[in-house]
């Protein structure tokens, strides 16, 4: 029509009625074509206000059905062809394939992918076509479809579209390659994250049985290709498959760290006791290279005069988290994993290990702040948590490093460098809550007046009262830190706090100017409560018979002990005994002080 157009001999008028039947007779064929299309695929879907679920995908069918002349006869395929080659003509088959594709995917590829009880029913009537229905699984409880299921039923939806409708030249190419074309990319993806990923083993002993899967996928993809829905050698579903070491690797990082975090952020009162026996418990791992063997052989034959003893860096007794007994067999079983480990997966998993100290290193401190100031029990826990970590970081990396491969063995595998940050961290906290208890003990000693004018009953009670007070928090506090913390850092810590209560009395004594015989009877009696009942709040031991012992050290851990019982002395006396008493308190602590450093057996 074009070129008639162009000759200058043409009838215009002619021309113009015959464009404008070729464009009646070209809108004619696209609607009968279209209709003709719509006898051929029907579908049958949910209502689009129905919630998209499993319920609502049991109501899609497809059915196929064949092109049928007025008297009813099938038409051979030859005519199948034909319209679908004339809607390409038209240039109206590519659109149509794309919306086919769309309503293909969402209703029926990717459902069959997600949901595992989901399967595809396909129904021959004879003599009008083929009907795809979705359909449930009776008794169907996994959570993932595995590979091979999803393969299977992806095949048989595929398989019966290309034998009944896609099995179809257009130009050089089939109509399934040009409908691959279209779904390939988002199907597959659809596959890799919602089958593939929950594939990836968890434990490096399943990685060699995955190979089954990467066999199922290759097959899956030849299929494909035999019906040309797949152009080309290798796909990004393969290469995931192929690639399973990388991502076993990144999946286990992502599920250590979340277990991680879960353990950070539980309850921290949940308990476990630590005896200096305690070990961790250590698995048993391959006999190192030869290399290594010689360099301990090396260490081992170095021979010392002296044996150390067997609690020699041994942790003391003590209670720690049971949220970090479990965080730390979570990092133990992480490395086990990186043993016999690739490099590359080796390396992820170790950094996996030290991210996680990290994350407990950053995030504990933050997410139980309030709770660490406001309970001193957590506090102690928390403490010994840190040095619960910091102990074993020290020989982790040594236990470990020469099984793994290099360069983790040439010494990088390491924990060492992170030992300072928990010590420091652990004594942070506790500071912090000691702090705590000693601003409470001077607020409670702040109402007692400043000891002054005690013969006023009122300023008597209330100096009363502030001792009481005291005693009683120091013994609340013995009692919550008893059998938690380890006995030396439970004896220096109630040391540190009696020691501050007993300096802030004896200031607030000696600040005044005149002390009355009442006054001073009434005082010596306010201090020899403190003498009386400040050694029994060393009960670092669940055994009371054994805090004797403790009791009777009181003034090794409180300074001012020796000061504030001379003082209480002092007190009781007349002027006339003071001076008396000053000489013979002396000459006690030059005999102590010439008998400890000079004597020659005091240091055997």
């Amino acid at each position: 029509m074009h070129s008639l157009k162009g000759l200058k001999s043409s009838q215009l008028p002619l021309l113009s009625a015959l464009s404008s039947e070729l464009t009646v007779q070209r809108e004619n064929l696209i609607y009968h074509l279209g209709d003709e299309w719509k006898r051929l695929v029907i579908w049958k879907l949910p209502s689009s206000k129905e919630p998209a679920g499993l319920k609502s995908f049991l109501k899609v069918e497809l059915n196929l059905t064949y092109v049928c002349s007025k008297d009813g006869e099938t038409k051979p395929p030859a005519l199948l062809c034909c319209v679908l080659q004339a809607l390409a003509i038209q240039g109206d088959l590519q659109n149509k394939i794309k919306l086919f594709s769309q309503v293909l995917l969402k209703n029926m590829l990717k459902p069959l992918v997600m949901f595992p009880s989901l399967s595809v029913r396909v129904t021959e009537q004879q003599g009008e076509g083929t009907i795809l229905a979705l359909q449930c699984l009776e008794n169907s409880k996994e959570e993932r479809s595995t590979p091979s299921q999803v393969y299977s039923k992806l095949l048989l939806v595929l398989q019966t579209l290309h034998s009944h409708l896609l099995d179809v030249s257009i130009g050089d190419k089939k109509l399934s390659a040009i409908l691959g074309e279209i779904i390939w990319t988002e199907i597959s993806q659809c596959i890799i994250h919602d089958c593939l990923l929950y594939s990836i083993p968890t434990n490096s002993s399943q990685l060699e049985k995955y190979n089954t899967v990467i066999r199922e996928t290759e097959e899956f993809e030849k299929s494909l290709k035999e019906m040309q829905y797949l152009q080309g050698d290798s796909t990004d579903l393969l290469k995931y498959a192929r690639d399973v070491n990388c991502h076993f690797a990144s999946k286990k990082c992502k599920d250590v760290i979340v277990a991680a975090r879960k353990l950070m952020t539980s309850k921290m009162h949940n308990t476990v006791k630590i005896a200096p026996q305690s070990k961790l418990r250590l698995p048993k791992l391959p006999a190192p290279s030869s290399a290594v063997k010689q360099e301990s052989t090396k260490e081992i034959t170095i021979e010392n005069a002296k044996q150390l003893s067997v609690w020699s860096l041994c942790l003391p007794a003590c209670r720690i988290s049971e949220s970090v007994q479990q965080l730390m067999e979570l990092a133990l079983n992480t490395l086990c994993e990186a043993v016999g480990s690739s490099t590359p997966c080796a390396l992820q998993l170790f950094f996996t290990v030290r991210n996680i100290f990290q994350l407990f290193h950053d995030v504990v401190p933050t997410y139980h702040k309030e709770n660490l100031l406001k309970f001193p029990h957590l506090a102690a826990i928390q403490h010994n948590n840190c040095m619960y970590l910091a102990h074993h970081l020290l020989t982790l990396g040594h236990h470990f490093g020469a099984h793994l491969p290099q360069p983790l063995s040439d010494g990088v595998a390491t924990f060492v460098d992170m030992v300072p940050g928990f010590r420091k961290l652990g004594a942070q906290c506790f500071l912090a809550q000691m702090n705590v208890q000693r601003a409470e003990l001077l607020e409670r000693l702040s109402t007692a007046h400043n000891f002054c004018n005690l013969d006023d009953e009122d300023n008597y009670i209330a100096a009363s009262k502030a001792v009481r007070q005291v005693i009683h928090q120091l013994k609340q506090l013995g009692t919550v830190w008893q059998d938690v913390l380890p006995v030396s850092i439970y004896c220096k810590a109630m040391g540190n706090l009696l020691n501050t209560a007993i300096t802030e009395v004896i200031a607030k004594i000696m600040m005044l100017e005149d002390i009355s015989s009442e006054d001073g009877e009434h005082l010596h009696t306010l201090c020899q409560t403190i003498i009386e009942e400040g050694p029994l709040v060393f009960i670092p031991l669940a055994e009371e018979n054994k805090n004797k012992k403790y009791q009777e050290e009181v003034p090794l851990y409180v300074k001012k002990w020796s000061t504030f019982k001379e003082l209480v002395i002092v007190l009781r006396a007349n002027l006339q005994e003071i001076p008396l008493l000053a000489i013979i308190l002396f000459a006690i602590k030059t005999f102590f002080f010439f008998f400890f450093f000079f004597s020659p057996n005091v240091w055997d």
